[in-house]
């Protein structure tokens, strides 16, 4: 799936099965130990917003990104409506450039979601968006399958994507988060170089 209108096709249809209808676990584990704390912070593949409003009670600076147009107005509707405030933009992650470098970027279901014959391009544009020392808090997705998406982001891979010259891994275990779907995501949180 490379367009717009074939991801605005799957929310009309509801075909939304990464969408766990709140915020994720990893994002609220991170948040109570303090691993990440308000800054500038961009959300790629934003979907309906959950991260952004989760994150935006909490004073983060938020941009959001997102190819379908009824996910970014479904976002900037719940935003209104709680008198919150983040960037929310209709933009294809494989094309977008920001004004200045981020803090942070939390990357929940983007990368899974791209054709994976992009992925060089979107970790080259993740690092590029990033201020150095700046954080990836990654999810992985873990599907033991091929095709999708979501696509299997076999953590080989992961480590030559996001290389040593430009990445830094943590020493620790990751972060195992089931999702509804029997699937699970790895969390990391991955330093920019």
């Amino acid at each position: 799936m490379r367009s717009a209108h074939e991801w605005e096709a799957r929310y009309q249809q509801g075909n939304t099965g990464w969408d766990r209808g709140d915020t994720s676990p990893a994002l609220a584990t991170w948040l109570e130990s303090g691993a990440i704390r308000p800054c500038r912070t961009l959300i790629p593949g934003c979907g309906r917003g959950h991260e952004v409003l989760a994150l935006s009670r909490r004073g983060f600076d938020i941009t959001g990104l997102d190819f379908a147009p009824s996910a970014v107005a479904h976002v900037q509707q719940a935003l209104s409506r709680e008198g919150l405030e983040a960037e929310i933009r209709q933009a294809d992650v494989l094309q977008w450039q920001p004004d200045a470098p981020f803090d942070a970027i939390y990357e929940q279901t983007c990368l899974c979601a791209l054709p994976d014959d992009t992925w060089q391009d979107y970790a080259a544009n993740l690092h590029g968006w990033l201020k150095p020392g700046g954080q990836l808090y990654a999810l992985f997705m873990q599907t033991g399958q091929p095709g999708g998406p979501p696509r299997h982001c076999d953590l080989l891979r992961m480590h030559q994507i996001f290389d040593d010259a430009r990445w830094q891994w943590p020493g620790s275990e990751p972060l195992f988060v089931p999702h509804h779907n029997g699937r699970f995501e790895l969390g990391y949180i991955l330093t920019r170089k």
